[in-house]
C-alpha cells in the first residue's frame, strides 16, 4: 500500500507538488515533517495524507499559535 499526499488551497482544491509515494504512513509524515515550510512558501495551506483511495487525515501546514 502506497502513502502519498495531497496539496491543497484554502478550499480544499488540489495544488500541484511534489509527486511522492511512501512505503509507510511514518515514512510520509517524517517527510512532510521535513517538507512543510518548503510546500507553505509554494502557497500549499493544507495536506490531506491518503493510503492509497482512502483518506487518513488532513491537516493545516500553518504552524499552531499559543497565546
Amino acid at each position: 500500500m502506497a502513502w502519498t499526499w495531497r496539496y491543497e488551497d484554502a478550499q480544499g482544491g488540489a495544488l500541484d507538488g511534489p509527486n511522492e509515494a511512501f512505503a509507510s504512513q511514518s515514512d510520509a509524515e517524517s517527510w512532510i515533517g521535513q517538507s512543510w515550510r518548503e510546500l507553505s512558501a509554494r502557497g500549499v495551506l493544507r495536506v490531506a495524507l491518503y493510503e492509497e483511495n482512502r483518506l487518513e487525515y488532513r491537516m493545516p501546514l500553518t504552524p499552531a499559535t499559543t497565546e
